[in-house]
């Protein structure tokens, strides 16, 4: 990057990122303004100007192409904008642009809610029927004459969103707004004219949105801290963007008459450093525990004390210079500019011993003073154009600090230091310098929850130092304590159980508060048979789909007790996991290579977890009726698909989560490839593993459906898919046996939501389905366990 000087008139030109108030164009509220008065103009022109003599709604319209084509033309593009909508908010998400999402969620929704309110107000003001130019013959909903919400929502959402980078999804999505636009003038239920009307209000919507939410743009703000550093008497020449910190604040260099400074921005917004430190606070205990500061005041006050102290001990750190005030919830720390070539730039070759050993005595020259750094990184550990050794992002650190935290930046430093030159030669540095107890004190502390988040992110692709450099220092001084210290407050696995089953309990007596639990009595016997014949069709498809997928010949009776099995064993697994094994084990016992087994069985577990993200967005489609009457996606399908993105942001988003769903479907996806591409050139092995996944599925959602008919409720047959797939889903994320609890609090919630199911219906319907597909394959399981390993079948 380079420096923008400040001439006469350049000022308050100058950009700095993301600083100031929201930026708005006043030429989007001219557009918006000028849209509502073009769309009442028109209302108002056909109001006045036809009488109920105007030529009706060309019937030939509708003989061009059959109503059930055009609503599969209609629902196939409708899918396409809707799972591309969530596509593209995901993008956006990971990109970490949330104003753009934000300003394109709201235009969907004003584009939505303000077609909706329009259409009220002019039906209300025509009550003797709106003009034929603008009711089409099969226009039934508020949300559809004379203007169309669904298209309207979809075209605000996608002018609202910037997806030059992405030409052939907004090509798609633009593609699917057409499609749907010219089923809907071809069925009847919207105009010409209310289709341009309907194009009108959605451009209108994204306007609105736009200078409502504001810009993503960075905005004139320079004034402000020039205005600032003028006032300490230093005359600004330019400023040079350096990036943002550990903490998320953002960094600049500022070039003046005589000198070069150095500026962080502490502001109100930026608290990523905040979160990080509240999150070790409640994992860690007391002393490893990183200190919370909240507040701006307080982050920069932290800052400075902290750079004040190591420079009063003689570190080599940077001079703070002054402290100044932006406006309200931004605050500027002006240091001077002090070069640093940070360690992760240094060749291997240029760390030898003396340079291990200079940046231990650094550190030991802040630990004599009683001040720890916290959070010693490649990035934060460095030499200044003199030679000198130097830390930085000292804003972790802690003055007065306790042996414990000293001890936790000698392990640290050591782990930083061997993953660069080796464990043997860090130790010796670390034993020469600090001495033989400082090293071996710090060995209980060298264990990943007590390292800093940016050396947690490189110790899980060697995992193996932490135990190296333990083993060194053990062979070193053979009396240093071995036993670990806990550091730990509660893992977050524990914290994961524990969030888990609190929601759950708290989703189910929400659910049961009002249920008469006499009706699980009085379940219609016909109904329950029927579901209790679908659970072992169920045992049934799981087996056709394994013998499908696995490339060797298995007897179909032999493989339904294996399910029998499996059903046993997932009693005390997560779900998925247990089934895996078993049916592994089995393949394994019938001839099949160890590798193969586990590939080919991972593929039949791949394909059913891949088979129910499409089942569920098409059942979710149908669910309702509103596309029957306009082709219009139900809420149900809106909400799946925002579901749906909010989980896969959220994967992609937090590393921790990330890492645990790897770990979940690794075993899945492992070694797959070679039997996917092996079964393509099986027509019927595909067939029937294909077929007998998607039997599977229907079984479960016919149980479903049975269970609830014997207690005398009735739902749609997509909506009860829906319900399944998607309480599915939720026991394969969670962490109780089987999903044991969440499948429960979800079923129940879905029948109740979604199929529309009253929760005195619903409840026992859950419970039955649970124990006929659950609980009661249990016990047959048992058997089959037993009977299988006497014939070592597993």
């Amino acid at each position: 990057m380079t420096s923008g000087g400040f001439g006469p008139d350049r000022g308050a030109g100058e950009r700095l990122p993301e600083l100031g108030p929201t930026a708005r164009r006043p030429v989007d509220l001219l557009v918006a303004a000028a849209g509502v008065l073009v769309i009442a103009a028109v209302l108002v022109v056909v109001r006045l100007t036809t009488d109920g003599q105007q030529s009706p709604y060309p019937a030939e319209l509708r003989t061009l192409l059959p109503p059930s084509m055009l609503a599969l033309i209609a629902g196939i593009a409708n899918l396409t904008v809707i799972v591309l909508i969530g596509a593209t908010a995901v993008e956006r998400l990971l990109r970490r642009e949330f104003r753009q999402i934000v300003r394109a969620l709201a235009a969907g929704a004003f584009g939505y809610g303000l077609t909706g309110a329009a259409n009220a107000t002019v039906q209300a003001l025509t009550p003797s029927g709106l003009p034929e130019v603008l009711m089409a013959p099969e226009s039934q909903s508020l949300f559809t004459s004379p203007l169309h919400a669904y298209i309207a929502a979809g075209i605000a959402y996608l002018r609202a969103l910037p997806l030059g980078h992405l030409p052939r999804v907004r090509a798609a999505m633009w593609g699917g707004i057409a499609l749907t636009s010219a089923a809907v003038l071809l069925a009847g239920v919207t105009t010409a004219l209310s289709l341009v009307l309907t194009v009108l209000a959605g451009w209108t919507c994204a306007s609105v949105a736009a200078y409502a939410v504001g810009l993503s743009r960075p905005v004139p703000a320079t004034g402000r801290l020039v205005r600032e550093l003028r006032r300490f008497g230093w005359e600004p020449l330019g400023l040079t963007p350096l990036g943002g910190d550990a903490e998320g604040n953002q960094r600049f260099a500022v070039d003046t008459v005589d000198r070069r400074l150095d500026v962080v921005l502490f502001r109100s917004e930026d608290n990523s450093g905040v979160w990080k430190r509240l999150l070790g606070a409640v994992m860690l205990r007391g002393p490893a525990a990183p200190p919370v500061l909240l507040g701006t005041q307080r982050r920069l006050e932290h800052a400075a004390l902290m750079d004040f102290a190591a420079r009063a001990a003689g570190a080599a750190g940077p001079r703070v210079l002054a402290v100044g005030e932006l406006g309200l919830g931004t605050v500027a720390l002006v240091t001077e500019h002090v070069p640093v070539r940070p360690l992760d730039a240094f060749d291997t070759a240029e760390l030898t011993d003396d340079a291990l050993d200079e940046i231990f005595a650094e550190l030991a020259l802040l630990h004599r003073n009683r001040i720890t750094h916290g959070n010693l990184n490649g990035s934060t550990v460095g030499r200044r154009l003199n030679g000198r050794v130097v830390f930085t992002g000292l804003a972790h650190g802690t003055v007065a600090a306790s042996p414990i935290k000293a001890s936790l930046d000698v392990a640290a430093l050591m782990t930083l230091l061997a993953l660069r030159v080796g464990e043997q030669r860090a130790v010796e540095s670390a034993i020469r310098v600090l001495g033989r107890d400082t090293a071996a004190g710090a060995l209980p502390f060298l264990q990943t929850a007590g390292m800093p988040f940016a050396l947690r992110s490189r110790l899980r692709s060697r995992r193996e130092t932490l135990k190296a450099i333990r083993a060194q220092i053990t062979g070193a001084v053979p009396e240093a304590p071995a036993r670990p210290a806990r550091l730990e407050r509660m893992r977050p696995r524990t914290v994961v159980s524990v969030v888990a089953a609190t929601a759950v309990g708290l989703i189910l007596a929400y659910q049961l508060a009002d249920v008469d639990f006499s009706t699980i009595s009085q379940a219609d016997l016909g109904w329950a048979a029927a579901a209790f014949a679908a659970s072992v069709v169920c045992m049934v498809a799981g087996a056709m789909a394994l013998m499908g997928f696995v490339p060797i010949r298995l007897s179909l009776w032999t493989t339904i007790l294996v399910q029998y099995a499996g059903s046993f064993v997932r009693i005390a697994a997560p779900a998925g996991l247990g089934t895996l094994a078993v049916n592994s084990r089995y393949v394994t016992r019938m001839g099949a290579s160890a590798g193969l087994a586990i590939s080919a069985v991972g593929l039949s577990q791949a394909v059913a977890l891949i088979l129910q993200i499409p089942l569920l967005l098409v059942c979710a489609y149908l669910t309702g009726t509103s596309y029957i009457a306009d082709f219009s996606p139900s809420v149900t399908v809106i909400a799946v698909t925002a579901g749906l993105s909010l989980a896969v942001a959220l994967v992609l988003l937090v590393p921790g989560l990330r890492r645990v769903v790897l770990e979940r479907v690794r075993p899945y996806f492992q070694g797959t490839l070679p039997q996917l591409l092996d079964l393509l050139q099986h027509p019927r092995r595909l067939a029937m593993g294909v077929g007998g996944t998607l039997l599977q599925t229907a079984a479960f959602v016919l149980c479903l459906g049975f269970s609830v008919a014997a207690f005398g409720g009735r739902a749609d047959i997509a909506a009860l898919a829906v319900v399944f797939l998607a309480g599915n889903a939720i026991g394969s994320a969670a962490p109780t046996p089987g999903g044991l609890g969440a499948v429960e609090a979800a079923l129940l919630g879905g029948l109740t939501t979604v199929a529309g199911v009253p929760a005195a219906v619903g409840l026992p319907a859950v419970l039955l389905f649970r124990i006929l597909t659950f609980w009661f394959p249990v016990l047959p399981g048992w058997g089959a366990f037993h009977l299988l390993q006497r014939w070592k079948a597993i």
